[in-house]
């Protein structure tokens, strides 16, 4: 009898019971939960609200952050959260990635201590949810050269300007817009909900992670207490190190697609038959599956290295970029692998893999593409930089 589990490797044995028992409890809650659910939220590219308090009697709001209500979990159970809740759906590990990770973590890192006690108790408990808003229209890559702008006026700062692909924009209580000041510095301005100028317009026709939503953001005069720039954020480079800091949980995302449609596959090939016995039987079928388990498998045991250097302060941005670079690429070719054993049925939404492959899509390209994240690790084996007309960051 086939053992379905991809932990060839035992990767069990390295984990730490506390470890096992969060990704447990993430499991078990999304096979509940998210699994039966999320295709109908998918197909009508509506975001499932009704999850969101599930989400958060499951403690894991906040990830690594210690105190104000967060878990301060290891670097390694939070990348095994992220890889379970992306094993479920790309949409909700996008929502908790942007929430737990780019939000939350901001603050954390770059927030002064009233700022952190204001923000971080309720966002911990999803009583508010948290937005991240870098990217814009004209920059992506290049996000360093934003233009979104912030003018000090009297107790407050007015920003003007516009952000594009910015998860949760459009439901978040705090959206953290990242502007340019008039010494041409960028910092950090959270946005509360409702504040005057403010216009989220939810991205419509996504053919990937439907069930959460991105929006378009006009900033128009938007006036942001003072109170409300992070204290500790004095340029981009502060924004680079949040982003260093939480990338190396998209490699266990694309790990969790990954481990999902692999999964979905071997055991459709088990199941259907044709030409008289299970298609698991052939050659060509045993062929992917064991190519596909070769790399979840190096893919798990080089997330949890990378998550246990996170651990001991010794990951670096070249690091956590390999990773990305390495895993979303390599489970881009496992979900397409799944899809196409399952043949037709891989392009039915009630088989889960064509979801996973549409959502892949998106995960190859965020928080980094393929190709800058290629230029960061080679910035740092040669020492040069081949990234062309980089102005200096501030």
């Amino acid at each position: 009898m086939s053992d379905l589990s991809p932990d060839f490797y035992a990767l069990e044995e390295l984990l730490a019971p506390e470890e096992i028992e969060i990704r447990d409890r993430v499991r078990a809650f999304c096979e509940k939960e998210v699994t039966p659910t999320v295709n109908e939220y998918w197909e009508r590219a509506e975001f499932p609200f009704a999850l969101v308090p599930k989400i958060a009697e499951l403690g894991i709001a906040g990830g690594t952050i210690e105190g104000y209500g967060c878990p301060g979990m290891s670097n390694v159970s939070a990348g095994l959260v992220a890889a379970e809740l992306a094993r479920a759906d790309g949409s909700v590990g996008t929502f908790n990635g942007v929430h737990s990770f780019l939000a939350m973590q901001s603050i954390a890192m770059l927030g002064s201590e009233e700022q952190r006690e204001r923000w971080l108790p309720e966002m911990a408990r999803l009583e508010k949810i948290g937005a991240f808003g870098l990217t814009e229209p004209r920059h992506g890559s290049d996000a360093v050269g934003l233009e979104t702008s912030a003018r000090r006026d009297g107790d407050a700062f007015v920003l003007n300007g516009q952000k594009k692909w910015i998860g949760n924009g459009s439901i978040a209580d705090y959206v953290l817009i990242w502007a340019r000041g008039e010494d041409g510095a960028v910092g950090g301005y959270v946005v509360e909900k409702g504040t005057p100028g403010y216009r989220a317009t939810v991205m419509t026709g996504k053919t990937a992670l439907r069930a959460v939503w991105q929006a378009e953001i006009t900033l128009d005069d938007v006036r942001v207490p003072a109170e409300n720039r992070l204290a500790e954020c004095h340029s981009f480079k502060d924004v680079s190190r949040v982003l260093d800091r939480t990338r190396y949980t998209v490699a266990w995302r694309a790990l969790g697609l990954a481990t999902a449609s692999y999964e979905l596959a071997l055991a459709h090939a088990l199941r259907r038959e044709q030409f008289g016995q299970p298609i698991a039987g052939y050659q060509l079928v045993q062929d992917k599956l064991a190519r596909m388990l070769a790399e979840i498998t190096s893919m798990q045991l080089m997330c949890w290295r990378l998550s246990k250097l996170a651990d001991s302060g010794r990951m670096t941005a070249a690091m956590a970029s390999l990773a990305k670079m390495n895993h979303a690429a390599k489970a881009r070719a496992i979900v397409a692998d799944a899809r196409d054993i399952l043949g037709g049925d891989g392009i039915l939404l009630e088989n889960h893999v064509a979801r996973h492959h549409a959502d892949m899509e998106a995960v190859f390209t965020f928080e980094g593409t393929d190709s800058v994240q290629a230029l960061i690790v080679g910035r740092e084996i040669t020492g040069l930089s081949a990234i062309s007309g980089r102005k200096p960051a501030r």
